[in-house]
């Protein structure tokens, strides 16, 4: 049991249970999946297929965290990838063409990798803080969304191709759904079966020593920042292709916020050095079902104080303090055993030795001490 309460992953998968069954109470059809013309449809589903996005900003926010950055960006570049990308395809003679869509995405995703160079690059290479760098492009990218739609709202809803991104269906299964899948397995892979996490981990923990030993801290640096800005850029054309539309001022607004929720309820230390791909993914799947039982228990308006408590909530559970008075409470108290003379009392253990037999005086008046009489305390220590 100990062991188990101990995983740092245990305390964000029972509140996502929790937060199911919660909405099972307000929604008894809630766990039910349906095929409708030949693709899956349900609440569980719609959440999936919402946390996707948020999901891929995850992804790319715990590397970047892991090495002690923050990348306050990613909402903008979203909206600077679904922008390019909507307008493009309007913009173009074919809108239903897929190597028109093609081109669109490419160069969207292009333009979200040089907003990661340039991330990558003030922090690595010129040292200025990753909040106060970040915060550069999270100001200045809406106003080259902006710029890019002409403070218009597109609306490519004339594209099956492009509507597959974010909404459309493969396999019975939302699109969505299987491109986040896809791209977390990698993801995966890359930091847990190569030397790369390792790395991660290494410039997260203390970034000068990993110079020292060898590491080019600098370049690995750079490349989390180019993966999260790819991982935003695709995010911000899933949501421009589920909604059809591209609002330059509400595309990918706050998801910076949800990503760095999603990080820190998964149980990625702040402070860099370990990872966990996996409580990022619950965290992920925490938020939008959150959202999904305040909007049908209480308010839409309520969903950011909501969100706040349970991130509070996982926090305390995931403190060594709370975790140990949780372990206690299934920890029982250990029994007194007797030990004979001259036995070894390892720590912790707790034991009383047997009553040492009476011991003559000695001539000067003084009892000899033997050593019976030692009380041997819990500790390990003697008296």
């Amino acid at each position: 049991m100990k062991h188990v309460l101990s995983n740092r992953l245990i305390w964000p998968a029972l509140v996502l249970v929790a937060l199911l069954l919660a909405n099972l109470a307000f929604n008894h059809s809630f766990f039910n999946i349906r095929l409708q013309n030949g693709n899956l449809f349900g609440p569980l589903v719609d959440i999936l297929r919402n946390a996707a996005p948020v999901v891929l900003v995850a992804l790319g926010m715990t590397l970047v965290i892991a090495t002690r950055g923050i990348d306050l960006s990613v909402g903008a570049v979203a909206a600077i990838s679904g922008s390019w990308a909507s307008m493009h395809i309007i913009s173009s003679g074919d809108p239903s063409s897929v190597r028109v869509v093609l081109t669109a995405v490419g160069v969207a995703l292009l333009m979200a990798l040089v907003a990661g160079a340039w991330n990558g690059f003030l922090v690595s290479v010129l040292g200025i803080q990753p909040i106060v760098a970040t915060l550069v492009l999270m100001t200045a990218g809406r106003g080259l969304a902006q710029i890019i739609t002409s403070e218009k709202i597109l609306y490519p809803d004339n594209s099956p191709a492009y509507k597959l991104i974010g909404g459309g269906y493969l396999l019975a299964v939302p699109f969505s759904i299987l491109l986040a899948g896809i791209i977390f397995g990698l993801t995966a892979i890359l930091t847990r079966r190569t030397a790369l996490g390792t790395l991660i981990e290494a410039v997260g923990v203390n970034p000068e020593a990993s110079r020292l030993a060898g590491i080019r801290s600098r370049s690995i640096i750079w490349i989390v920042y180019l993966f999260a800005g790819l991982l935003a850029g695709l995010a911000g054309l899933m949501l421009t292709s589920n909604s059809t539309s591209a609002d330059p001022n509400s595309i990918g607004l706050f998801i910076e916020l949800d990503a760095i929720l999603a990080v820190v309820i998964g149980g990625t230390s702040l402070a860099g050095g370990r990872f966990s791909l996996a409580g990022t993914l619950i965290g992920a799947f925490i938020i939008e079902a959150m959202n999904t039982f305040v909007i049908q228990a209480i308010s839409a308006r309520a969903t950011d104080v909501f969100k706040a408590c349970v991130v509070i909530a996982v926090m305390i559970l995931q403190s060594p303090q709370a975790r140990a008075m949780v372990t206690g409470a299934f920890r029982g108290r250990k029994r007194a055993v007797v030990v004979p003379a001259g036995s070894v009392v390892s720590p912790g253990s707790a034991a009383i030795s047997a009553p040492a037999p009476a011991t003559p005086d000695t001539a000067d008046g003084h009892t000899a001490a033997t050593s019976d009489s030692i009380l041997t305390k819990s500790s390990g220590t003697t008296s």
